[in-house]
């Protein structure tokens, strides 16, 4: 597995900064996340509890409770400053005229990291997690969420693959030696961590997505809108001068296509489950096989 440890903090600034205007430009985030709702539309559960992890704006907060109506939610994310967008934006969608404080709200708010969940073992029926993960270590992460789902509770999630930002990697790639573009984990090493931390019935797929800009620049200020600003560790300190961003965009330009600029996406799909108890795996039909070893030790 890549070593790859983010700062985190850099990203919660990051994010910080872009919640006012984050849904201005979160076309990729709307699109995973509506191919998500459609998977778990498919799935047979009904959560009492939800877990929206990196909840950002909250887009999806109002999605998930039409959903599920009796659901209760909480919305995490890093950045402080999101869930304070994710709460004004779940009143607003629900139609609710103030905020509702105590028992009757169904959404709390917990700021916070998916390496180190805030939220007690066996707490939640479902963890929905759209472009999120890929800020995290795998098998840290994949043991928080392990550890707060309940028994038959599932994850279902979207995240970036190394293949995400191909252009700009290499137009960066052919001007300097410094890592400009934020590495993310292959589907396998997303795939084996799931299950080295005891999820269970975990299937994984990769789609590509691409987005088209009319230059160069007009991506990059994008990604800077998203909070997506390069965490890796060996980044180049201090500003890029504009000699160096021009050599960029030239390199860039190579990937025109029809007029426009692509940024492609590697999109990493997946899902597992929290066994009911430990050895004892659901079949296809949905019953569970418990050895005989097992019923006669009780």
């Amino acid at each position: 597995m890549i070593e790859y440890r983010p700062d985190k903090a850099k990203v919660a600034r990051s994010f910080a900064a872009a919640a006012a205007k984050y849904d201005d430009v979160a076309i990729l985030q709307r699109q995973t996340a509506d191919e998500l709702l459609d998977r778990l539309s498919l799935m047979k559960i009904a959560p009492q509890s939800i877990l929206d992890l990196g909840a950002g704006t909250g887009r999806n907060l109002s999605l998930l409770q039409k959903h599920f109506p009796q659901a209760r939610l909480f919305a995490m994310d890093i950045a402080p400053d999101m869930l304070q967008q994710a709460r004004k934006r779940y009143r607003q969608d629900l139609g609710l005229k103030r905020w509702l404080p105590g028992s009757s709200q169904k959404l709390q708010l917990l700021a916070g990291d998916a390496e180190s969940i805030p939220l007690a073992d066996n707490s939640v029926d479902l963890v929905f997690a759209n472009l999120a993960l890929q800020w995290c270590e795998p098998s840290v992460s994949f043991t928080e969420i392990q550890r707060v789902l309940r028994p038959d509770g599932l994850l279902l999630f979207s995240s970036l693959g190394p293949d995400t930002l191909t252009e700009l990697r290499q137009a960066w790639a052919a001007v300097d030696a410094y890592p400009h573009v934020n590495v993310f984990y292959d589907m396998h090493d997303v795939g084996d961590a799931m299950t080295s931390c005891g999820l269970a019935d975990c299937v994984l797929d990769v789609e590509p997505y691409v987005l088209t800009y009319p230059t160069p620049m007009a991506m990059m200020r994008d990604l800077k809108m998203l909070g997506a600003r390069n965490v890796n560790e060996g980044r180049r300190r201090g500003l890029t001068g504009k000699k160096l961003m021009r050599q960029v965009i030239a390199e860039y330009e190579q990937f025109r296509i029809e007029g426009l600029i692509p940024a492609s996406y590697e999109v990493v799909f997946g899902h597992g489950w929290k066994l009911p108890q430990a050895g004892q795996r659901p079949a296809a039909d949905g019953s569970v096989h418990v050895p005989l070893s097992e019923i006669q030790r009780r």
